[in-house]
């Protein structure tokens, strides 16, 4: 059964806040909720399906967010990939609506990383319940940024990548982000100034690695009948693909992500190609990531992704291919260390019409989200959405 038509989006919000000393984790998940549902035009009551990361909430999981907002619900999800979760829930929500299981569902992120002092990229990932192999991962527990680093390094040896085409990533996000009054960089930096800042892990230097921040997001998804009841502007899921690649033993290949799998199915059911896209929100937790999910998705040839990056063509109003135009993850925010939620956010609002005026792209009809949860080096979770304005 394909869930091509089968879902909408009918409100999102964006938590403003990137600092939350002042506010719980459930308090951003209920404020992101109430904010969507404001969006929507709907209310508590309306809603029947549930979907938040297991890791993202605290206690049980989504179950104490049901509890803690008064949901009364007939279908549940706490599906966890990490920072790709909020993604592939959207493919979920869709499914549940298709099958009859919900009419209107509600997915919520939230945390805050920053207030609690989090590193991004710097921290060790040791798993909180060990894993089989654990005795041979603990002892090590590589940073983030390392295992990104690893990527970046391969690409380079092998498709002759340069720190300065990754810098270019960066510097398409701030351009965007220069327009967004909530982002944590708003100041337009080049590709000279990427390359100078301090070396976090090598290749990477500071700006290279996403921001880190508190805060989150919601969104409300429904079916066609509902979204049609409602005054929003009609967005609708077209396509979705997930996949996991992980170590495979050993015989693992660094230069490419679990988008070469999740990819293809969502542009199958959608029924278009990477070409037709007018926006592309992609996953930007390091600028290598970037460069090997597009080239992934199909965007351009397997090594080419660098050169395809640069001299602005990620730039809306100057380059190909838009995007991240709310300054992402290396620029806006990325709440809880989980940045899939907001993907897909700013692509609605592209197709909508509604992100700022200076990079909203014009009609914009088609747009992508994607985005990796886990690690690129070791195990993660692709997951790509196709939206088309109705």
């Amino acid at each position: 059964m394909s869930i091509k038509g089968k879902a909408y989006v009918v409100g999102i919000y964006e938590h403003p806040t990137r600092l939350a000393t002042d506010k719980t984790v459930p308090m951003l998940h209920a404020e992101c909720a109430a904010g969507a549902l404001a969006d929507a035009g709907l209310t508590k009551n309306d809603i029947d399906g549930y979907f938040c990361a297991a890791g993202d909430t605290p206690g049980l999981g989504g179950l104490s967010m049901v509890d803690y907002m008064g949901l009364k619900l007939r279908h549940l999800d706490s599906t966890d990939t990490g920072g790709s979760s909020y993604l592939l829930q959207v493919g979920h929500v869709a499914e549940a609506i298709a099958a009859g299981k919900c009419s209107v569902a509600l997915i919520t992120l939230a945390g805050r990383p920053r207030a609690e002092g989090m590193a991004t990229g710097t921290a060790p990932r040791a798993p909180a319940v060990p894993m089989p192999e654990s005795g041979f991962e603990f002892p090590y527990a590589p940073a983030t940024a390392n295992m990104y680093a690893m990527c970046a390094m391969r690409h380079m040896h092998q498709y002759g990548t340069t720190s300065e085409q990754m810098a270019w990533v960066k510097v398409a996000a701030s351009h965007h982000a220069q327009y967004n009054p909530h982002a944590m960089l708003r100041e337009i930096v080049t590709v000279e100034e990427v390359v100078n800042s301090p070396m976090i892990a090598d290749p990477l230097h500071r700006l290279d690695c996403c921001v880190i921040s508190d805060g989150g997001g919601a969104m409300i998804m429904t079916t066609p009948e509902i979204a049609r009841s409602l005054k929003r502007p009609l967005v609708k899921l077209i396509g979705a693909g997930e996949a996991p690649k992980h170590q495979m033993g050993g015989k693992i290949d660094l230069t490419y992500s679990g988008a070469v799998w999740s990819g293809p199915p969502a542009f199958a059911e959608a029924g278009v190609k990477p070409g037709d896209m007018k926006y592309a929100s992609i996953y930007d937790s390091f600028t290598i990531t970037v460069i090997m999910q597009l080239e992934d998705l199909g965007f351009c040839e397997k090594g080419q992704g660098g050169r395809f990056v640069s001299d602005g063509n990620l730039i809306s109003g100057t380059g190909k291919l838009p995007f991240n135009t709310d300054g992402g993850g290396l620029c806006n925010n990325h709440p809880s260390n989980r940045g899939g939620l907001t993907k897909v956010l700013e692509a609605v609002r592209q197709l909508r019409g509604e992100a700022h005026p200076a990079v909203q792209v014009k009609n914009c009809d088609l747009a992508l989200a994607h985005g990796t949860g886990g690690s690129l080096g070791t195990r993660h979770n692709a997951a790509t959405v196709i939206m088309e304005r109705e």
